[in-house]
């Protein structure tokens, strides 16, 4: 069963230094995901990815390897490894990395962006014709996430302008001025789509998670980089949005889907978005910058950490993908969960001091290393099934499978262990 009642609150909200033992654990962390990082992720990208006849990247490369020349290209795809090349060059210095950074951002730039209504095309044709032009609002957020990474990396101007483009078409169409978040999606030209249209994120309600989820996250790396009033005041709110009003209070899940009045529309748990979602809330806090926002938002990312650690940790390190209110509904351990859970529960490791979050991070670590990881054709999985079966007809590369979430887990992992190691007196960038 699902309980609706969370495990006992947090102990600590003033970790000291990490013990020995502790030390140890994030030394070996560090060092590892940094080896994943560098000599399997990264390499994987640049060496089976790119369509060097006709730009962009292939939309689809099977488990085995094959690749589909013909299927069309996903806005999401080129976005994340915009995003995740720009911030490999961006700690890194590689210029190998900045070169594939430049390659997705030309792919975005030429292929994607919508040059008569403004904002992105959700595909193209593997040529780099629009296909779906809808205007679906993830997609939009993963553009300025892309976009804004890019120019933290080096410094293009012309990228900065993009992404507040996009930032502004969707502060003017998107926007619920009634009750505050973000509707889900729009005709090209951003008139409003009719009632009761599927959106391409397979919902007919107004509102999710997990658009909002990725605009808080959007517009916090914009933030960094440009540090507008506006913007700071529509994050500020979003944060607030998603705290109270997306997360359910009494369970610390996210409510999945929402109508218009913030009423859940939906009974699903997503073990992999709750807890994507505590850490991302503590660093849209921490970039915003305001010391009683980030006290208040400390306490309900470790909340979030601890019901997701009793409720979906399993006992060989994975964690499973989702469940309803009377229990589990899937038991598959899908490749993004396992590296959005490393992340979660090392910061709330830093947030509280306590051991059993790092252990938890460790365990999944290993699950990941012996489980998920492509031994012979690199990467990671999709999935293993609740027998611990490879899903091996699900692609190795498509619109959704990229290398956002494991390429960022393994610089979190480093980046915060690093930190940790060196002191309280160290900051993240």
């Amino acid at each position: 069963m699902i309980s609706a009642t969370p495990p006992p609150g947090v102990t600590s909200l003033n970790p000291g230094r990490p013990s020995a033992a502790d030390r140890q654990v994030l030394a070996t962390l560090a060092a590892q995901a940094e080896l994943e990082l560098r000599q399997n992720i990264l390499p994987f990208w640049l060496n089976h990815t790119r369509d060097r006849a006709r730009g962009g990247f292939f939309g689809v490369i099977g488990n085995d390897l094959k690749v589909r020349k013909e299927a069309p290209r996903g806005l999401l795809l080129t976005a994340r490894i915009l995003w995740a090349f720009s911030a490999a060059h961006r700690t890194y210095r590689d210029p190998e990395y900045l070169e594939m950074a430049k390659w997705a951002y030309d792919d975005l730039r030429i292929r994607f962006l919508d040059p008569e209504h403004g904002g992105v095309f959700w595909t193209v044709s593997a040529a780099g014709k629009p296909l779906e032009r809808r205007k679906q609002i993830y997609a939009q957020a993963f553009a300025i996430y892309g976009l804004s990474e890019y120019h933290r990396a080096c410094g293009d101007p012309e990228a900065l302008e993009q992404a507040i483009a996009i930032y502004r078409a969707v502060e003017a169409h998107a926007y619920d001025s009634a009750h505050g978040g973000y509707f889900e999606a729009y005709a090209r030209d951003w008139r409003a789509l009719p009632k009761g249209t599927r959106s391409l994120m397979a919902t007919d309600e107004p509102k999710s998670q997990n658009t909002m989820l990725h605009i808080m996250e959007a517009y916090t790396n914009l933030l960094r980089v440009w540090p507008d009033a506006g913007l700071r005041h529509q994050l500020t709110e979003l944060v607030e949005r998603m705290a109270t009003r997306v997360r359910n209070p009494d369970s610390n899940h996210l409510h999945l889907l929402l109508g218009a009045d913030w009423a859940p529309r939906s009974h699903e748990i997503s073990f992999g978005h709750d807890i994507e979602f505590s850490w991302l809330l503590a660093e849209a806090a921490e970039v915003l910058g305001d010391p009683v926002l980030i006290e208040r938002m400390k306490p309900i990312s470790v909340a979030i950490a601890r019901v997701t650690q009793a409720q979906a940790f399993d006992g060989d390190g994975g964690m499973f993908n989702e469940a309803g209110p009377k229990g589990l509904t899937d038991a598959s351990k899908h490749w993004w969960p396992q590296a959005e859970s490393t992340v979660g529960f090392l910061n709330a490791y830093q947030l509280t001091g306590e051991p059993e979050f790092l252990q938890t991070c460790r365990r999944s670590w290993e699950f990941i290393a012996t489980q998920m990881v492509d031994r012979e054709h690199g990467e990671w999985f999709w999935a293993r099934d609740p027998k611990g079966r490879v899903l091996e007809r699900m692609p190795k590369v498509s619109t959704w499978k990229c290398p956002y979430h494991n390429g960022r887990a393994c610089m979190e992992l480093v980046e915060r262990s690093q930190k940790l190691l060196a002191g309280p007196a160290a900051k993240l960038e």
